[in-house]
């Protein structure tokens, strides 16, 4: 289940990796490793419950270990708070990527194109993503102090977004040199490992509240989580080396897609029992479609030394004009 989940993380995160210098890189695989393991899928579930229940972190970390049953009930009651949250944030890495009205090469063109133009608003990720929040709110069978909880839970995540996108730009050499389609925090070493460890946890989260469905042994979810940790980064070094995300052209859009649709079920699982499996499969699906539509393109334009035909002919319809007339 872990590793199912784990794909569109992956690619997320070569995605941010590839623009790290070598060090930053290192400290990903080695300390992030740490945090990913026992900072996002031990302590911070244990964080969450102890804010939950007003209890100490001693208290709680005790009953997950002793009393797993009575743990894994209390994290099922956060499952409101930490679904907004991390759906929220994830919704707003993939506005961020639809609507950059920089992005060149579409995907799904139909909508991409629609959204793209969305993009010349000024703060439209933030105002679609709180108008979400909003209908939530007004919309889902919940109880009051649940609605608050959902609502304070989603508005956390949009300013821990616009917070770590905005101290990049603080940081940024040059503000107006963002690479295309990378999105925020992505070019300063600490804030792209910040915003890699929050990626990280923000898809974690179903992980580790699925993972009581399957057993109650702390240990043995510790220990299939922390294979799922090492699957990603060993996944993530993989595409950064072989320089997958460059050679497939649209595995970036569909990583970004399986986002969406990860946010989506997220929010949707705050009132509705998704099963796991579809929240897994669904991301690989969309992941496989999109390596296979990659592999459509690299064959249909093998042969064009542009790349694009319409490029091609309008370089060489150029160079012709340029060229001296002989008649002869």
């Amino acid at each position: 289940m872990e590793v199912s989940l784990s794909f569109e993380n992956a690619v997320a995160n070569a995605m941010v990796l590839k623009t790290m210098d070598r060090y930053w890189q290192q400290i990903f695989l080695t300390l992030g490793m740490v945090i990913a393991v026992f900072g996002m899928r031990l302590l911070f579930p244990i964080l969450i419950v102890a804010m939950a229940t007003n209890q100490s972190l001693q208290s709680v970390a005790y009953m997950a270990f002793e009393h797993p049953e009575q743990y894994s009930e209390y994290l099922q009651q956060s499952h409101t708070t930490i679904s907004a949250f991390g759906g929220t944030f994830l919704f707003l890495v993939f506005l961020n990527f639809m609507l950059d009205d920089a992005k060149e090469r579409h995907w799904i063109a139909i909508i991409e194109k629609r959204l793209k133009k969305l993009g010349k608003l000024d703060s439209v990720q933030a105002m679609i993503a709180l108008i979400l929040l909003i209908i939530l709110y007004r919309s889902l069978p919940l109880g009051d102090s649940e609605r608050v909880s959902m609502l304070i839970a989603g508005i956390s995540g949009i300013i821990l977004y616009i917070s770590v996108s905005s101290i990049d730009s603080l940081l940024s050499d040059d503000g107006d040199s963002e690479e295309k389609g990378l999105g925020p925090a992505k070019r300063a070493g600490v804030i792209g490992f910040i915003y890699l460890e929050i990626l990280d946890a923000s898809f974690s989260f179903d992980g580790v509240i699925g993972a009581f469905a399957v057993t109650r042994d702390l240990v043995i979810i510790m220990l299939g989580l922390s294979i799922g940790a090492m699957f990603v980064r060993s996944l993530t070094v993989f595409l950064v080396e072989k320089g997958t995300l460059d050679e497939y052209v649209y595995l970036e859009h569909g990583a970004h897609w399986a986002i969406g649709i990860l946010a989506g079920i997220m929010l949707a699982s705050i009132s509705v029992n998704i099963p796991e499996v579809l929240t897994g499969l669904s991301g690989v699906m969309v992941i496989l479609v999109s390596l296979i539509s990659s592999e459509s393109y690299k064959l249909a334009h093998k042969n064009q030394p542009c790349g694009i035909m319409d490029s091609c002919r309008s370089l060489m319809g150029m160079t012709a004009k340029a060229l001296p007339h002989d008649p002869e």
